[in-house]
């Protein structure tokens, strides 16, 4: 079954491990990848990391993406834009640890991107 993928954009490489830790105590099929910190792993996050998890997370269902602050929303949609995919969808205003769990929930029901993301705008 496809899934669709995640992926966890925070100004700290440890959030986004953790959250992932947690999602993976109930949920082990969703591809959840991570996009943490700058490419030195300092506080911040980096278009390039965001572009290569979603590109790992992609399914034919597409990849949802969650983020922790403003600027990396902003990350976000440019790494959407420089994406060749055209079913990624970004996740605003959501709160990062509770978003991404039912996120990984919605996902590992095999529900569709529209779906994941409607589940999650209701946290």
């Amino acid at each position: 079954m496809d899934y669709v993928g995640i992926v966890l954009i925070s100004h700290s490489p440890k959030v986004v491990e953790g959250i992932k830790d947690i999602i993976r105590q109930v949920i082990h099929e969703v591809p959840v990848e991570l996009a943490g910190g700058t490419e030195e792993d300092e506080i911040g996050t980096s278009v390039d990391k965001i572009l290569e998890a979603t590109k790992r997370a992609h399914s034919v269902k597409g990849v949802l993406l969650l983020y922790d602050l403003g600027s990396a929303m902003m990350n976000a949609e440019l790494a959407i834009e420089l994406s060749n995919y055209d079913n990624i969808k970004v996740a605003k205003d959501v709160p990062l640890v509770e978003g991404a769990y039912v996120a990984a929930v919605e996902s590992g029901m095999g529900k569709s991107l529209e779906d994941v993301l409607e589940a999650v705008n209701r946290v």
